[in-house]
């Protein structure tokens, strides 16, 4: 790895959608890298996150296979379907391992878009805009944490099988 890739996660504002795009790349390479046990991901629908990517599938999969969990919230799972299949076959292989929920009811600015982890979280403020911040400060992980359970545990439900079975 070069210097770059095992530089530290940026903390402050990011504003643009490839810079957002960008710090979500960098934060997953970091999770593989350095084995966070956990990570959240949500957003009303993931539609601009890298999540099709091969260099990002290739980082879940190095992060996943070190017995890690995985979860996702969204207000709808139809752009994954549709921009990232990828992900959706990545998805699929490591269902054991990954919860979905989903807040269908939910007005899609209200849904939180964020990574979490227990090291350094990014969290975007204007989805719209593409404006967040990111951090590692315990107070900044701790609140965006306590956000997101209550959308995970009170405002959301099982969604995005890994399999649709039918007749």
């Amino acid at each position: 790895m070069t210097d770059a890739q095992q530089a530290p996660l940026p903390v402050g504002r990011f504003a643009g959608r490839e810079e957002f795009q960008g710090l979500v790349r960098s934060a997953l390479d970091c999770a593989a890298r350095e084995g966070w046990p956990e990570l959240i991901l949500s957003d009303a629908d993931f539609w601009d996150w890298p999540l099709g990517e091969g260099a990002v599938i290739e980082a879940l999969n190095a992060w996943v296979r070190q017995g890690r969990r995985l979860t996702l919230l969204a207000r709808t799972y139809d752009e994954v379907v549709r921009r990232h299949p990828r992900f959706v076959r990545w998805r699929g292989t490591w269902d054991h391992k990954i919860t979905c929920r989903r807040s269908p009811a939910a007005n899609a600015a209200d849904i939180p878009s964020a990574l979490w982890s227990p090291t350094w979280v990014l969290h975007r403020l204007d989805a719209e805009r593409c404006v967040g911040v990111t951090g590692d400060e315990p107070n900044r992980r701790v609140l965006l944490r306590e956000t997101l359970d209550e959308w995970l545990l009170r405002r959301s439900a099982p969604g995005f099988p890994a399999t649709v079975l039918g007749l």
